[in-house]
């Protein structure tokens, strides 16, 4: 079998995290840090672009890693149009949409971008995989109770579809073959129901749906958001905030890092306690709304992302779902790792790579 060199790219507000690897193998790691004040002098994500690939190709030759070596280069995909599940090539139309912002402005934006241009320069390919607006719900799932109004999936789909096909490979089965309940515990949370390789029901996990998270509401009570909305005190851009950047434990506790919730804890902090285990106890709701979309053939469920860390949250989970089905825990996200797997199935012939059409 051929071995494969990947580079991948995954742009975030203020960092690159770049990686290569040879086949599954990662053989090189560096998150390039960018000034807050440098990032700020551009009015756009698509701005940077010159700017992160400069850094981007520094970084590649003062570890001695030759650009001409490389078989292809995947980056983070970002604010799409909704697609299904699976490994794209960056092509035109899916470069314009993202240089126009036409689905939305953020840092992942670049992931297809620079990863094109890196390509384009030693004649290889790049590629996308699994963005976060990944769209596989079941047409009774988009009904939301109000006709101007559709539900959308948006979650974690990078690390989501990458912990439920290691898992699948684990324990030697196909993950078309099952019927999964994946967790993703970081800033966001999303909790999606896998049937048969498609997640076929996942609450928007950007817009404020679902549980609450470390840093985002989830879904209020609406009569008191309406008040909240038309009561004359915020902007709407001040509401956004709320639900998003200042929502879940940072409304709470002021800190969106759980490691912190857990020190306040251990020294005696009862309140602190409460709001923790009130989003196990959400996304435990999650899960056993998921379960019901698969109507109880649950064959495993995935707890994954930074928090799964955290044993005290993870066993309160484990205490209000672990009837539904078994439990496995792979904490942490390794999205590098997720993009360079999605890529090589591409260049190993395992799936082939699909198209986007703007």
């Amino acid at each position: 079998m051929t071995n494969y060199k990947i580079l991948t790219i995954n742009p975030g507000s203020t960092s690159t995290k770049i990686a290569v690897f040879e086949d599954e193998n990662q053989i090189f790691e560096e998150t390039l840090r960018h000034d807050v004040d440098v990032i700020g002098k551009y009015n756009f994500v698509v701005d940077q672009y010159e700017f992160r690939k400069d850094i981007i190709i520094s970084a590649l030759e003062k570890n001695n890693i030759k650009l001409e070596e490389l078989d292809a280069v995947v980056g983070r995909g970002g604010m799409l149009k909704p697609i299904e599940s699976g490994t794209y090539e960056v092509n035109e139309a899916m470069l314009n949409d993202l240089k126009q912002a036409k689905y939305g402005e953020h840092a992942s934006n670049l992931g297809a971008l620079l990863a094109y241009e890196i390509a384009k320069s030693i004649g290889k390919k790049a590629y996308i995989v699994d963005p976060v607006v990944v769209d596989e719900l079941d047409d009774v799932a988009r009904i939301s109770g109000l006709n101007l109004i559709e539900r959308k999936s948006v979650l974690h789909a990078l690390n989501q579809k990458a912990v439920a096909r290691r898992f699948a490979k684990e324990t030697h089965r196909k993950y078309e073959d099952l019927n999964l309940i994946v967790t993703h515990l970081g800033g966001g949370v999303s909790v999606g129901a896998h049937k048969k390789g498609r997640v076929v029901e996942v609450a928007n996990a950007l817009d404020g749906d679902g549980p609450f998270s470390p840093e985002r509401t989830g879904g209020l009570p609406v009569g008191d958001l309406i008040s909240l909305c038309f009561s004359g005190k915020y902007t709407k851009e001040e509401i956004k905030k709320m639900l998003v950047g200042k929502g879940g434990l940072v409304s709470y506790l002021g800190t969106n890092d759980a490691r912190e919730v857990v020190k306040k804890i251990q020294n005696g902090d009862k309140y602190a306690e409460l709001i923790f285990y009130a989003m196990a106890y959400q996304i435990s709701k999650e899960i056993g709304a998921c379960a019901a979309v698969l109507k109880g053939e649950v064959d495993q469920i995935i707890l994954t992302g930074g928090i799964a860390y955290n044993e005290t949250f993870t066993t309160w989970i484990k205490e209000m779902v672990g009837f539904i089905a078994p439990i496995t825990i792979y904490p942490g996200e390794d999205e590098l790792k997720a993009l360079a797997l999605g890529g090589l199935r591409v260049l190993n012939d395992e799936e082939k790579a699909k198209e986007y059409i703007g």
